[in-house]
């Protein structure tokens, strides 16, 4: 038995496809906002602060390895539903709150552990969703795009110590937009379109201490429209350390609007 620890986007829905076709024993604890997952007889619906239920349902059902995928943002925490371990918990939770999202999730992973339960890879029943070094597109970096690339790398190497960042744009070697806490999204919305020519580039790398089991960089069709609406001329990954969704829509969109996409 498997727990699948889900939260909002697409990714978690690719990865229940994945179990279901495998035939294997699952449960769904379902902290999205959206409660995605409550017409699936195996989901449970919890609150971010319930452990004691959380920790119960995975025992109960004898679920010794949990799956973590899909976006769990900042609750308020005045709101929430807390049971006693979540009481207990909770001065964790608010602490790792203050760094970012994906520090949530990290205390959620130290709680379940300090419970025997092991957390796995979010790709490790979809690996062909991690793309691997190499350009994807028709179109590959000029000399120009690959000093924008190269500046990006760096700018996001020297901010590594913001657990929230995992992206920027960069456009003729200056950093027009990092990436905040709103996400890739509100950032990408940001960078205006430069109509007489198509240039700039998104790098989205891992965060500096991430835990690559979860919280991976997540491209999709609707990031390669965002950066088509920006103006942008590329997307550059990580090999192996993304969540590249929608492969053959991308790919479509991204030679039919003349982008690259490049892992490093």
């Amino acid at each position: 038995m498997i727990g699948l620890i889900f939260g909002e986007t697409n990714f978690p829905i690719e990865i229940l496809k994945k179990i279901k076709k495998k035939k294997l024993n699952y449960l769904i604890i379902d902290l999205s906002k959206s409660k995605k997952f409550k017409k699936d007889k195996k989901s449970y619906s919890v609150s971010i602060g319930q452990f004691g239920k959380i920790i119960n349902i995975l025992k109960d059902n004898n679920c010794k390895k949990v799956l973590f995928a899909g976006k769990v943002s900042k609750p308020n925490f005045s709101k929430l539903k807390l049971d006693l371990k979540g009481i207990y918990y909770i001065p964790r939770i608010i602490k790792a709150s203050n760094v970012g999202d994906a520090a949530i999730l990290k205390e959620i992973i130290y709680i379940l552990k300090k419970q025997s339960i092991k957390t796995i890879s979010s790709t490790a029943f979809n690996p062909e969703l991690s793309l691997k070094k190499g350009n994807y597109s028709k179109i590959k970096p000029n000399r120009e795009d690959k000093k924008d690339i190269n500046k990006a790398i760096d700018t996001l190497n020297k901010l590594g110590k913001y657990n929230f960042i995992q992206g920027t744009v960069v456009r003729n070697k200056k950093v027009i937009a990092i990436e905040s806490r709103g996400g890739t999204e509100k950032m990408l919305n940001k960078c205006k379109s430069i109509k007489s020519k198509k240039n700039g580039v998104l790098v989205k790398f891992p965060k500096k201490k991430q835990d690559l089991r979860v919280d991976l960089p997540t491209v999709g069709l609707k990031t390669l429209k965002q950066c088509t609406k920006a103006g942008l001329k590329g997307i550059v990954l990580k090999n192996k350390q993304n969540v590249f969704l929608d492969k053959s829509k991308c790919l479509n969109w991204a030679n039919k609007n003349k982008m690259f996409i490049t892992v490093k």
